[in-house]
């Protein structure tokens, strides 16, 4: 794929979440919600400052993180789903 955000943005393939609850019921797939948990595809250099200093961004390609449920805008690369938001939009990332 040939794609790279620009600024503080990144790209995201969202992680799927498990079909089964812990108790063992089969979630169907109308009833699931879209995972809140992705993993970091590519990044953008970073943001500047009013100077023109770059601002590295705090995450790599590679990071599992944790972004807010209505965070990005979902775009398609190549027949994949994939997140495009910015970096203030991750919660976290998962050690």
């Amino acid at each position: 794929m040939a794609f790279k955000p620009l600024h503080d943005r990144v790209l995201v393939r969202r992680v799927e979440s498990d079909a089964k609850t812990k108790g063992g019921l089969i979630i169907p797939e109308t009833a699931k919600e879209k995972p809140a948990e992705g993993e970091i595809v590519a990044t953008g250099d970073g943001a500047r400052k009013d100077s023109g200093e770059l601002i590295e961004l705090s995450v790599k390609a590679g990071d599992r993180v944790l972004f807010g449920k209505w965070s990005g805008t979902e775009v398609t690369l190549d027949g994949e789903e994939l997140l495009i938001m910015k970096e203030s939009d991750i919660l976290g990332v998962i050690a």
